[in-house]
Formats: C-alpha cells, sequence, structure tokens
C-alpha cells in the first residue's frame, strides 16, 4: 500500500513539475503594458528612405516599464494628406521607418513605423514640433524573442541648431512612450 502511494505521489509530482514548466527550460511569457519616458535627438540624415522625404534619425534614452532603454531610429517625413487633429501650423507626416530599443540586459526590441504626424507650433514660444509615431513590434532578442504589439510615440522636438537653409538641423526629443507588447519573457 506505500508502496502504491508513493509512486502515486511521484507520479503527481512529475506532472506538476512538467505542466508548470519548471525543470524544463519553459518561461513564463505575458503581455506588458508599456509606459516609458525619454528624451535626446533628432537630426536630418542623407540617407534616403523613400523619395521626395527627409530622414530623421532618432536618438532617445529612457526608463519606465519594461527597463532602461537607448533607441535609435531612421524615420522618413514626408507631405501630409491632412493636418493632425487640431493643428492649424506647417505639419508633416511620418511615412517609414524602423527603430531598435536596446535594454540594460542586452535585450532589443525592433519596432517598424506604421505611421505618424507632425505639427510645428510657429506661434509657441519656443516654437516647437509635437510628434505622434505608431509602431509595430516586429521582433527581439532575449526577453523579447517572441515579442509583438503596438507602441505609441508622443513626443515635442525643438530646434537648437540651424543649418544655413534655416531649417532645424539638431532638435530635442522628449515625451513619452505607451502601448502593450506580447510575448515577453520572464
Amino acid at each position: 500500500m506505500k508502496r502504491t502511494s508513493a509512486a502515486t505521489s511521484l507520479a503527481v509530482l512529475f506532472t506538476t513539475v512538467f505542466v508548470l514548466g519548471i525543470g524544463s527550460g519553459a518561461q513564463a511569457h505575458e503581455s506588458r503594458y508599456v509606459r516609458m519616458t525619454f528624451s535626446g535627438t533628432n537630426v536630418a540624415t542623407t540617407i534616403n528612405l523613400q523619395p521626395n522625404t527627409v530622414t530623421d534619425e532618432t536618438l532617445l534614452t529612457g526608463n519606465g516599464s519594461l527597463g532602461a532603454f537607448v533607441f535609435r531610429e531612421l524615420h522618413a517625413d514626408g507631405a501630409s494628406p491632412e493636418p493632425p487633429p487640431g493643428c492649424s501650423g506647417p505639419n508633416f507626416a511620418v511615412l517609414a521607418g524602423a527603430g531598435v530599443f536596446t535594454f540594460e540586459d542586452g535585450s532589443l526590441l525592433v519596432v517598424t513605423v506604421a505611421d505618424g504626424s507632425g505639427c510645428v507650433h510657429l506661434d509657441a514660444t519656443p516654437p516647437y514640433s509635437a510628434l505622434t509615431v505608431n509602431y509595430q513590434v516586429t521582433s527581439g532578442t532575449g526577453r523579447f524573442v517572441e515579442a509583438s504589439g503596438e507602441l505609441t510615440m508622443s513626443g515635442t522636438l525643438m530646434a537648437v541648431l540651424r543649418n544655413a537653409a534655416n531649417a532645424p538641423a539638431l532638435l530635442t526629443n522628449s515625451g513619452r512612450i505607451r502601448g502593450t507588447v506580447f510575448g515577453v519573457k520572464h
């Protein structure tokens, strides 16, 4: 009787360990609501992502619900078919691009630009641009190897330096990123 009871207990323990993934190398995955803040720079480049556009390079550092990060992105700005809601000044569309978040643990989160828009507020002191970019999470490494989801960046850009044609050449960029990332490993 004791022998059967011990064998049954061992079988139940083994089944529980296997189902929970304990000791099997399985990783728990979850969806994460993302809240991050950032600051950094934005500059126009000579890279041409699309005809009749200006390609910007963004370099940001920040922190949030996924940890501290550095974000590097290239995106093409072009003519907007219509201004963003509430924009009465010059405006532009974010047409294409991609970026990579690098986290302190070495994990990478790769995103592509879904769409976006910017509005230049020349009547403000100092003038600034409000920028919104929507991203699709496409891949990653480390804890983001199976990641997917959507993120939205809302930033404020202000000119620091202008070129010979008086166009902004170096801008600050600060704001927040919100969204959901699925498939994050613990």
